[in-house]
């Protein structure tokens, strides 16, 4: 699995596991199947080496009706994500049915962490299923979309990207999920076009 993390926040690399998401001819999953999103729970922080590993062996031995009816409700939680960040970057309100889905998949999460004696309060998701990892993210979307790094979140400026990060240049301004990839393309475009209008 090659995936990268440039959201700087969990959950926008959750959004950010399908490729060129705003553009229907080239959209991609980047994550498919639980061994995938085990590992990407991993690397995105969501689950330590252990606990993935864990998982992994859980979802082996799972039935794969069950297993198929959690990578489908991590869809649908990251469905109901993406036009909540849009309308976060556009300066809209969340659109009133996705925006109750999520309240209710929060709900969901709370009801099934745990809530340890010690501070900061912090609900403590389980581990050992990918129903766990969805929990997590819908408990970390809560605290994104209350915590002071809401103002930073950006959405990305290359044609048909869509991908989400956090703005954390001191200016303010950063316009691409990776310089090095959109900004590149975004740079050879207009360099092409200002070469074709000296010919």
């Amino acid at each position: 699995m090659n995936v990268s993390l440039v959201g700087g926040h969990p959950v926008l690399d959750f959004a950010n596991t399908v490729a060129w998401r705003t553009d229907p001819t080239r959209r991609a999953e980047r994550v498919t199947g639980a061994t995938a999103w085990a590992r990407w729970a991993a690397a995105a922080g969501l689950l330590t080496s252990r606990e993935s590993a864990e998982l992994l062996e859980a979802s082996a031995t799972a039935e794969r009706e069950e297993t198929e009816r959690q990578l489908a409700a991590l869809q649908r939680l990251r469905a109901l994500i993406w036009p909540v960040l849009d309308c976060l970057v556009d300066g809209e309100p969340p659109p009133p049915r996705q925006w109750d889905e999520l309240r209710r998949s929060i709900l969901l999460a709370r009801q099934n962490a745990e809530l340890p004696p010690a501070f900061p309060l912090r609900w403590q998701p389980g581990t050992c299923r990918l129903t766990d990892v969805g929990h997590a993210l819908a408990l970390h979307t809560e605290m994104l979309l209350s915590g002071p790094s809401l103002a930073r979140v950006r959405r990305c400026d290359g044609s048909g990207c869509g991908w989400f990060f956090l703005d954390r240049s001191r200016s303010g301004t950063r316009r691409w999920c990776s310089s090095g990839d959109c900004g590149n393309r975004d740079r050879a475009r207009r360099h092409y076009a200002r070469t074709r209008q000296t010919h």
